[in-house]
């Protein structure tokens, strides 16, 4: 595949089917979705469905990607909720078998200052937990090094910084957990962009995402709208080896197009 062809984007919660339209219609070749809300939801997925979106992703070579919600907290702990949080991502895991996805973004959950480790800990228990599950199933967990947020909010998301995100990276050897490389995230953090891909490389990556920002607070722009810089970025991944997807979080699907053809020349 050419790096254009490798361009994909995030429907969101939009009908799987008809973001599947809109990828056959234009050329894409990748999609990600969430399954929280709407059409997509987890339970809405008759074996039926499931057959035929997977047969039109086989005859167009269209590859889905599944995408948890950053809302639901992977490092809770409390008594009920927490098996529910469980419960949550093995049935995300169970739609992207069915599915034969590339895998599914999956986050660090969130803190709220007070006691931090307990919360570390919970999340990387529940990622181990469910990554033995991935496993099992065939399926692949990215974990995606989530955004920063101002020093005095109420809640803090855990594997937003290298440091936060080699705990569980060190912790989880796996093949079945990868690294969801969030561009616009890392640029919020003093590491930078080239801080995360020095840390990690790009054997590990699963998607890259990317959208633009300012460096200050998380937005996703349209490329050129804030200062990362997009060729820099896609040179250094392609010439480290990366060969796998890249997703556009941001804008109008004008937008998306309008990127793909620049970034598709990056090449």
């Amino acid at each position: 595949m050419t790096l254009r062809d490798r361009i994909g984007f995030d429907s969101g919660a939009t009908k799987l089917e008809d973001s599947l339209e809109t990828a056959k219609s234009h050329g894409f070749h990748y999609l990600d979705f969430g399954a929280d809300t709407g059409p997509n939801r987890l339970g809405n997925w008759t074996d039926e469905r499931a057959n035929t979106v997977r047969n039109v992703c086989h005859q167009n070579g269209i590859r889905l990607s599944l995408h948890t919600a950053s809302s639901v907290n992977i490092a809770e702990f409390s008594p009920y909720v927490s098996d529910a949080v469980d419960q949550y991502l093995r049935g995300y895991i169970d739609l992207a078998k069915v599915l034969d996805c590339n895998g599914v973004v999956v986050h660090g959950g969130y803190h709220f200052s007070s006691q931090l480790e307990a919360r570390k800990l919970a999340s990387l228990e529940r990622l181990q937990r469910s990554v033995a599950y991935a496993e099992e199933q065939g399926v692949k967990l990215f974990l995606e090094n989530l955004n920063f947020e101002p020093g005095d909010a109420e809640i803090h998301y855990l594997a937003h910084t290298v440091e936060e995100s080699r705990y569980y990276f060190d912790a989880i050897s796996s093949d079945s957990f990868r690294w969801a490389f969030t561009v616009n995230h890392a640029n919020l953090v003093p590491e930078g962009i080239n801080g995360f891909l020095d840390a990690f490389g790009v054997d590990r990556i699963g998607e890259v995402r990317l959208a633009d920002n300012l460096g200050d607070r998380e937005v996703h722009l349209n490329p050129g709208e804030g200062n990362i810089d997009f060729p820099a970025v896609f040179r250094r991944l392609e010439s480290s080896g990366y060969l796998g997807f890249y997703t556009m979080a941001f804008g109008s699907l004008e937008d998306k197009l309008k990127a793909r053809d620049v970034f598709g020349d990056y090449e």
